[in-house]
């Protein structure tokens, strides 16, 4: 298991150039296998464009406790990507003013960034109607000045969605490195204890599932089921739903995908379990994202690759959400994960 990120490393895949290199060569450029551009042209779905602006992601910086093998992010403790007060501000701005109804702040571990309990605080006061953070659970448990979100998260109602890659400790901690586990069942518990997850609680708790290999997700319905089960047997630990995420190709995932020889397998059946259904909810349709440093993407995974969107505001400091829903949705081959089976978005399947 790394302890630094491909970045810190200076790995090749720690450039987006690298990556977008990869992604649009080798079977794709073959003709092996169609561009995602084409397939989506085959069913009459390009260019893909966005619908109703619904959800303000907002990436508060790439530190994290944690450097997980599949991270998407290239995540860990020495990435120094971290939010401004000013970009906040400029967030809460718009956020005041968005259609959206739903603010997702992910990162890194958003926990970390120094002004992330401000951030929350003054967000909270906007009106909005699911308040989400994306915690990897771990953090509640990595410093004492941690012990209290819990009670912090339930104070301002926030909704948690968690990081849980399996109910076993082997799966969990091969993914998120030893120990990973021990402290994400004492999280789960902690939350549990202020009233998260808790059947018919408005403080909602959910977990997202995404796999240890190069695979696809299950059903995602069996999965949670699996996993309610487990976890309240062997802990005592509720909450609400899963969310199963299939890995994209990018990042630590792609080296992954690489190293393991399993990215040509990959790329293959992703291309083969495309689901021309899953296209009319992907997450880009009703989604925008937003960097540490303030620049809007369509998703979370373009803007890890770099891709801003095609509009002439591509600044939280310009936003305009009229102007930014006159646009054409950026794409490319890793845009296969979010199409296959049932497809997939930060909020779990899309069919």
């Amino acid at each position: 298991m790394a302890t630094k990120s491909l970045k810190a490393r200076n790995e090749a895949l720690g450039t987006v150039n690298k990556q977008m290199e990869i992604l649009n060569g080798g079977i794709f450029a073959s003709g092996e296998l169609p561009y995602f551009r084409d397939k989506i042209a085959e069913s009459g779905q390009a260019p893909l464009r966005p619908g109703k602006l619904e959800i303000l992601q907002i990436n508060v910086g790439y530190m994290c406790n944690q450097v997980c093998e599949h991270c998407h992010v290239d995540a860990g403790p020495d990435r120094k990507e971290i939010m401004t007060r000013e970009t906040m501000e400029q967030c809460l701005e718009v956020i005041r003013n968005t259609g959206a109804h739903t603010l997702d702040l992910t990162g890194g571990a958003p926990e970390m960034n120094p002004d992330f309990r401000w951030f929350v605080e003054e967000a909270s006061k906007a009106g909005i109607q699911d308040f989400i953070v994306r915690s990897n659970l771990t953090i509640i448990r990595a410093n004492k000045k941690y012990y209290d979100l819990p009670e912090f998260f339930a104070k301002y109602k926030v909704h948690v969605v968690s990081s849980m890659p399996h109910w076993t400790r082997g799966k969990t901690d091969k993914q998120r490195g030893d120990g990973v586990f021990d402290k994400s069942i004492k999280a789960l518990q902690e939350l549990n204890r202020v009233g998260y997850g808790i059947p018919d609680s408005p403080l909602k708790l959910d977990l997202v599932y995404n796999p240890s290999g190069a695979y696809l997700p299950g059903d995602q319905a069996a999965m949670e089921r699996d996993f309610k089960k487990a976890l309240m047997e062997d802990f005592g630990i509720s909450f609400h739903s899963l969310f199963a995420i299939t890995n994209l190709p990018i990042a630590r995932f792609l080296d992954y995908l690489i190293a393991s020889e399993n990215y040509e397998d990959y790329m293959t059946a992703l291309v083969d379990a495309y689901n021309p259904e899953a296209v009319k909810s992907v997450m880009c349709t009703n989604t925008i994202s937003v960097s540490w440093d303030g620049w809007l993407y369509d998703c979370d995974f373009n803007q890890m690759l770099g891709l801003k969107v095609a509009s002439k505001v591509k600044h939280i400091k310009d936003y305009n959400e009229a102007v930014l829903q006159d646009r054409n949705i950026i794409i490319s081959q890793h845009c296969y994960g979010c199409t296959a089976g049932a497809g997939s978005s930060c909020q779990g399947t899309v069919t």
